[in-house]
């Protein structure tokens, strides 16, 4: 019989991308999902016909008891967050309660569902559990490049939250013998990346600004340096954990650093045009404490689980642009058979 995955987060980028490989792989892929008016569906629209889905929650305890219990899956991904960092100064009690508390809940879920009381109880338990941790729980970092046991600074109500869902998936994986990991995953984009991060944000607006629809770019801190890589790489790496004979949490990056300053230039040197005719520093986009430096030494990751990035950060920039000029160019051919009143 085919395995069955539990995908919390679906409908987002990494959600969308881990249920492709999923079901690549043979899996039956299942999708938690809070309601069924998702705004952001339209991201696993060609997928739903191969897709299950069930209610649930990470807010309410009872819907993912139910949920889990009603799909007996044997592995679970927990992407479900609030992933855009800035939004945690604001709303820093909602972000706590789905990235930290939502853990907890479905942690608990399946120990219930799996009937684990303690260490000795219950073994690993049938269910494998996959955390979504992040880099930024490094923060205000240690040491560079970071690697598993690099200590957290985090440097934001998210991140603060993020080492919360971390350190409570450890707990249980030491308390229950759950089998429970934690994949320190660096930023990773692609063109699904949700439009409020910076990455997909330059690379819209040089599309608009190609095509003649934007005139500026405003950005916040230019200098701040990341270790991007491209999401349909690093949903191998979630999966590729779940499969080891053992737990145990993992960083996943390029090990390859870039600022923000880098991927400007590289998107709009992709459409021919010079970034300093286009940027502008807006002082209201840098963060109340910015994470300056981040960048992975993934090397457990490569040597326990052979895995590897494929897309560079060049190439992954320049398909992020292409894809949002066949898009704004989409758009501007629909815009032109409604005024010419065609459609």
């Amino acid at each position: 019989m085919s395995k069955r995955a539990l995908i919390t987060g679906i409908t987002g980028q990494d959600g969308s991308y881990l249920a492709e490989h999923l079901l690549a792989q043979g899996y039956q892929v299942w999708g938690l999902m809070r309601g069924q008016a998702n705004p952001r569906k339209s991201r696993v629209s060609r997928l739903v016909s191969d897709l299950n889905f069930v209610d649930g929650d990470l807010m309410d305890q009872a819907s993912l008891v139910s949920a889990v219990d009603k799909v007996q899956p044997d592995e679970i991904y927990n992407l479900g967050a609030i992933s855009f960092v800035p939004m945690s100064w604001q709303q820093a009690e909602l972000v706590t309660e789905i990235n930290g508390m939502g853990v907890l809940r479905m942690l608990e879920a399946i120990r219930m569902v799996s009937g684990l009381n303690g260490a000795g109880s219950g073994g690993r338990g049938r269910i494998r559990f996959y955390q979504a941790s992040s880099s930024e729980m490094f923060g205000k970092v240690a040491e560079t490049p970071q690697c598993e046991t690099t200590i957290f600074r985090p440097r934001s109500p998210y991140g603060v939250a993020k080492t919360y869902g971390h350190f409570i998936t450890r707990n249980y994986r030491e308390s229950f013998g759950m089998y429970a990991v934690s994949g320190m995953l660096f930023n990773h984009e692609s063109p699904r990346r949700g439009a409020e991060f910076v990455t997909r944000k330059i690379s819209l607006a040089v599309a608009r600004i190609k095509l003649g629809y934007q005139d500026k770019l405003s950005l916040g801190n230019l200098d701040a340096v990341r270790d991007w890589g491209f999401a349909g790489d690093y949903v191998r790496a979630m999966h590729l954990m779940l499969q080891q004979d053992e737990p145990g949490d993992y960083v996943i990056g390029t090990g390859q650093m870039h600022s923000v300053r880098d991927a400007v230039r590289i998107a709009f040197e992709h459409v021919g045009l010079n970034w300093e005719d286009y940027v502008s520093i807006d002082p209201s986009l840098v963060r109340p404490a910015e994470v300056e430096i981040l960048c992975a030494d993934a090397e457990r990751a490569r040597a326990q689980l052979g895995w590897e990035p494929t897309v560079d950060f060049p190439e992954l920039m320049r398909m992020m642009v292409d894809s949002d000029l066949r898009q704004a160019s989409r758009e501007r051919e629909f815009g032109d058979l409604l005024l010419a009143g065609s459609w």
